[in-house]
């Protein structure tokens, strides 16, 4: 039956052997999660040494630092970016496919890095804009990678190994976490060594060199390196079979490309019966039909949901680690240093969690997914990070006492761990396999975007919030809040909540795209003239 064929196509894409291509795929498309990384998480290292240059104050004890607006702003608008890419670019590669706009979201995040490095006016407030109007931009172009990268690389794999394939992807993000550590440190050391300056407390004027204006500008723009680098194969890969027979019912193409990609044979009479146009209704059914609600609704609440919580503790963590850091007396104050030396410092802080939580986190979720499944790894990763951010904050004060500070971080480094190795790889993975292939880059760009939604409430809650009841201990320009060791029990109260969500998403370890998405239903439905929903 022309049904039974149409499967027997869709099955070559999932009993395929592992192919040289597949790794090559997955260093082109996690280029973009390196730059995403660290694109985002190298402004962190650097707002204090901004504060420093463009804010100092004559006279005042402490260094200058970032208004809060400013600091909001510069941290928020790239989120805001990458909110609105991850809609625009999700619903963009189901309309025009997926390769046709991989390659523009990646130049657009090369062109902003440069250009946010570039940032020029005369005053303090001119150079934030301009940073901020690129760093808009620079989220936009981040955005488009995520449901991209993800729908295109499950619609590569087989279903075996595929779980690893999608996570190794997003596991680049470890990887450009610790560069934007690496290289912070390297431009860092390397300036310091050349314009040696005091501390703030023993000179305020020279203890911020004029060539600190170039460190951070460095910093900034070398994230446009490695997307450069793989510009050219990315825009050479094909579209994915799959797009081009379910969607663009263009089997025969969809034959050659997969031929070429994964080195199997298909025949041309399979690739007839996928190109075959449907007239099934429920094969059509659109995002926001009844037939999407009872299909998949609870399903895109449940991705959405986890997402949501996930970056909620995710980010509030990982942005304002230095304040955290900082709180505990882990870096010194930083009237006690120089403007180079605390973002040595800083960055050194990042780097360390990052080699020791961040990125072996990412890559137990790479070996143990396609083992022990997406759901188990999920609900063991919220509740981990619970525990630990539950460790952290009953006894807060006693991690904040002389000598306690390796204990802080040891524990604060697992949380990031637990992370990587459960929600933050699998609320990635899962939204790229469980929807229709039609839906697939929407539904996974609108579940990103719920998840971009808690970073922003996350980051900049987290940055009010864990201000010091206390007024004299505020940061500058912040009023007071309810500390850090109360913002970490919220913290643990939305890992218990992403924990309940996970329970509406299904496990989709071992099974075909087709099997996930009801789609093979409709194949079914298509091969022997019936409709379930509407009979014939």
């Amino acid at each position: 039956m022309a049904g039974e064929q149409q499967l027997q196509v869709l099955n070559a894409l999932d009993v395929a052997k592992t192919q040289w291509y597949h790794f090559t795929a997955i260093v082109v498309a996690g280029m973009g999660f390196f730059t995403d990384a660290y694109d985002l998480f190298c402004v962190s290292l650097v707002t204090k040494l901004l504060g420093r240059i463009y804010y100092h104050v004559d006279g005042s004890p402490t260094p200058g630092s970032l208004p809060p607006h400013v600091a909001s702003a510069i941290n928020g608008v790239a989120f805001i970016g990458t909110l609105s890419g991850q809609l625009f670019f999700g619903w963009l590669g189901d309309k025009l496919g997926r390769k046709k706009v991989y390659g523009m979201t990646l130049m657009l995040m090369v062109l902003c890095s440069v250009a946010s490095g570039l940032s020029f006016g005369h005053t303090p407030a001119s150079v934030m804009a301009t940073l901020c109007f690129f760093r808009f931009w620079l989220g936009f172009g981040i955005g488009g990678d995520y449901p991209l990268s993800a729908t295109i690389m499950s619609e590569y794999a087989n279903k075996k190994t595929r779980g690893a394939f999608i996570a190794a992807v997003f596991a680049m993000q470890g990887f450009g976490i610790l560069a934007g550590g690496l290289v912070s440190i390297v431009v860092s050391s390397s300036f310091k060594i050349i314009y040696r300056a005091p501390a703030y407390d023993v000179d305020p004027v020279n203890s911020t060199p004029p060539q600190a204006d170039f460190v951070w500008r460095i910093i900034v723009m070398l994230g446009a390196l490695p997307a450069a680098l793989t510009y050219y194969w990315r825009t050479k890969m094909p579209e994915t079979a799959r797009y081009t027979a379910l969607v663009a019912k263009n089997a025969k193409q969809a034959a050659v490309d997969m031929s070429k990609v994964l080195q199997v044979e298909i025949t041309e009479e399979q690739a007839k019966a996928a190109g075959q146009p449907s007239n099934n209704k429920s094969a059509a059914f659109g995002l926001f039909s009844g037939e999407f609600l009872r299909r998949h609704g609870l399903h895109l609440l449940g991705t959405s949901a986890t997402w949501f919580l996930l970056d909620v503790a995710f980010y509030s963590q990982n942005l304002f680690q230095k304040d955290i850091f900082s709180a505990v007396g882990w870096i010194p104050k930083a009237a006690t240093m120089s403007a180079l030396d605390e973002v040595f410092r800083i960055a050194r802080a990042q780097t360390l969690i990052a080699l020791c939580g961040t990125v072996p986190g990412y890559w137990f979720t790479v070996a143990l997914i396609d083992v022990v499944g997406r759901f188990a790894i999920q609900v063991m990763g919220f509740f981990f990070m619970g525990v630990f951010m539950l460790g952290l904050a009953i006894p807060y004060h006693h991690w904040t006492a002389p000598g306690n500070h390796v204990g802080f971080v040891v524990l604060y480094g697992l949380t990031f761990f637990f992370a990587n190795f459960g929600p933050n790889s699998t609320t990635f993975i899962v939204p790229a396999e469980i929807f229709p292939a039609r839906l697939r880059s929407t539904c996974h760009g609108i579940s990103a975007a719920s998840g971009k939604l808690g970073a922003i409430a996350g980051g900049f809650g987290f940055l009010y919030l864990a201000q010091s009841p206390d007024p004299s201990k505020t940061d500058h320009g912040y009023a007071p809040g309810i500390g850090v060791r109360n913002s970490l029990f919220i913290l643990a109260g939305c890992n218990l909540l992403g924990l309940l969500f996970t329970f509406l998403v299904p496990e989709s370890k071992g099974k075909s795209l087709e099997e996930m998405s009801g789609e093979n239903e409709v194949i079914g439905a298509e091969a022997t003239g019936y409709n379930r929903t509407v009979p014939v």
